[in-house]
């Protein structure tokens, strides 16, 4: 008896669900090289069966000897092996080339076929034919063919073994799957061959349905056929980013390749290990440790990710740890842990603030110096009118000194002198008190540009003020003009330091005396306004207008709109003071041929 009803209902019932999978599988839209070598090995299997299947049911009603069959079934028992050494060779390689050195693999089968179908004429592979195994007599090539397949076998096998105990995430269960699946056919037919337990050769093809059903699992839970595993698994090893997958124990199930060398640790060193005795034992400090666990309870409690920032001491790096609860179905999973290496980003921020603070250093100097080159040039004219009037005074000194003993001078005389000299007081009291109050205003100035404390308030009256003095001398050695208009109450208050905006409105309006070039007689218009919540200073002139040259690099870098005499810190500096100072802007308006206006917008408090 070949076989009974019951090994012909298992084959066909394996051939059906077979070739239902192929089928499902061919109209996946998914194509990779994956995809088309699991669906030749199914349609091998598909092969097999059907071949027993006819030897069953047509052997005895037409006589054929059985292994006449056999040479029909052997087509797919000969290839098997090596479509699954490269499932498992795609599988662990993502995707792999084919090159010439694989036909290799073929010429076994091949040979196998070969000494099968001419069986008769030499008794290589069978002695003794017989479906069953016990009763088998297998020739000597039956035994390079069976090593052969089982080494095949074996390798593919142990691809997808070699990444299942490598890898402990998501993807290691559809490839533990698998290579039961793979397995149990395997281990049944050499149980087998061997003779080691009594068995049909029936038995192995219908242990296929196991493997159909891992497969079957495999693929519609756990996606096997939709990603390379391996392919995502060197993404994950390559990012950045370190990551670690806790349970609900805190103990480690999932890591990257990232994770393992912030740490300098092996993996398997840490499998299975809790992930607060890890740290602990790394010599992490304790408020870190205490940091982490107490996040992992935010996290868990709250369900929402909780991020923050650590710095490692001990692995001299700084990260931004992201810790996101696994739930599913209201029930806690476990952890993820996220570890972004943000070192460079704080080296790179440290770096900023240092040259934000050159800068201001620079242009704190920068301020100083025209500071002292305002005071050199507003002080000139009245140290020099001093110094008039003291030569003047020592004159008429020693001519009253002379004319003591001389018997022609009069008291009338005297009285004369003195009232000269009395003339001389008035005009240098007034030269000092315009002195006084410059050195008052730089003083300010001065202080501004060491202090960043902008707390302190003044009026539109106290700016203006401060403007004329500062702007004066300047204004009548170039013989221009400054018409100040007035469209606020003058007693408006402003929040911040005066001088910094002094400092940012008498540079504009020195840049408005050099775009006339020399030119006497013209003006600069100072319009003072309100729009909305904002004070507006404009400042124009009428000099021909802003160059396109000038205008594309205004505010972006140290321009100077005075040719070679200037330096470019000037507008530069003012951009950047009422921005920091002020949280205001300043925006120009120029027109070619006619001239330019500057508007610094200071926000104001109702």
């Amino acid at each position: 008896m070949i076989a009974d009803k019951t090994t012909l209902i298992a084959l066909i019932a394996t051939t059906i669900i077979n070739i239902l999978l192929t089928v499902y599988l061919s109209k996946e839209k998914k194509n990779n090289q994956l995809k088309k070598i699991f669906i030749f090995s199914l349609s091998i299997l598909i092969f097999w069966t059907i071949g027993l299947i006819m030897q069953i049911t047509l052997s005895k009603p037409l006589n054929i000897e059985p292994i006449y069959f056999d040479y029909f079934i052997y087509i797919a028992i000969c290839f098997i092996p090596v479509a699954v050494f490269f499932m498992g060779l795609i599988y662990a390689n993502t995707k792999i080339e084919f090159k010439k050195r694989y036909l290799l693999l073929f010429i076994i089968p091949i040979i196998s076929l070969i000494v099968l179908w001419t069986n008769d004429y030499h008794h290589l592979f069978y002695e003794h034919y017989s479906v069953d195994f016990q009763t088998n007599v297998y020739g000597p090539y039956a035994t390079i063919h069976n090593i052969y397949s089982y080494i095949l076998l074996a390798w593919g096998i142990l691809y997808m073994l070699k990444f299942s105990i490598k890898n402990s995430g998501f993807f290691s269960k559809q490839s533990l799957l698998i290579v039961f699946g793979v397995s149990v056919p395997l281990v049944v037919n050499i149980l087998g061959t061997f003779k080691i337990i009594p068995m049909s050769i029936y038995v192995t093809p219908i242990t296929f349905t196991v493997t159909i059903i891992c497969c079957a699992i495999a693929i519609l839970k756990f996606q096997f056929l939709g990603v390379t595993p391996i392919a995502l698994q060197k993404i994950v090893d390559r990012i950045s980013d370190g990551y670690v997958v806790l349970d609900e124990n805190n103990t480690i199930t999932d890591f990257n390749k990232t994770f393992l060398d912030i740490f300098k640790l092996k993996a398997e060193d840490i499998r299975s290990k809790n992930f607060i005795k890890l740290l602990q034992s790394k010599e992490v400090n304790r408020q870190a440790i205490v940091k982490i666990d107490k996040s992992i309870e935010k996290a868990n409690e709250t369900e929402t990710t909780v991020s923050f920032e650590q710095h490692f001491s001990e692995i001299k790096k700084y990260f931004k740890i992201e810790i996101t609860p696994i739930n599913s179905d209201n029930t806690s999973l476990g952890t993820l842990f996220l570890f972004k290496d943000i070192t460079q980003h704080k080296e790179d921020m440290e770096t900023i603030r240092n040259n934000q603070d050159i800068l201001m250093e620079r242009e704190r100097l920068a301020g100083l110096g025209q500071l002292i080159g305002g005071i050199a040039h507003n002080l000139k004219t009245p140290i020099m009118s001093i110094a008039g009037a003291t030569q003047g005074l020592e004159n008429l000194i020693k001519e009253y000194d002379e004319s003591i003993d001389d018997p022609l001078v009069n008291s009338q005389d005297h009285h004369d002198i003195a009232k000269d000299m009395e003339a001389w007081i008035p005009k240098i009291r007034a030269h000092l008190e315009y002195m006084s109050d410059i050195i008052t205003t730089v003083k300010g100035q001065a202080v501004a540009s060491l202090s960043t404390d902008d707390s302190e308030e003044f009026t539109i009256s106290e700016l203006v003020k401060r403007v004329n003095i500062l702007m004066k001398h300047e204004l009548k050695n170039a013989y221009i003009y400054l018409n100040i208009l007035m469209k606020v109450d003058e007693n408006t208050v402003i929040d911040g330091n005066v001088n910094v905006l002094v400092q940012v409105v008498n540079n504009i309006i020195s840049n408005a005396i050099q775009a006339y070039d020399g030119k006497h007689d013209q003006n600069i218009q100072f319009e003072i306004s309100q729009k909305e919540n904002n004070m507006i200073f404009s400042i124009t002139d009428f000099a021909g207008g802003l160059s396109k040259e000038v205008q594309d690099r205004l505010f972006k870098e140290m321009v100077t709109t005075k040719g070679k005499n200037g330096t470019g810190l000037g507008l530069y500096m003012s951009y950047s003071n009422i921005k920091a100072h002020f949280g205001g802007d300043i925006t120009y308006k120029t027109e070619e041929g006619k001239g330019t206006t500057f508007n610094i917008v200071i926000p104001i408090k109702k």
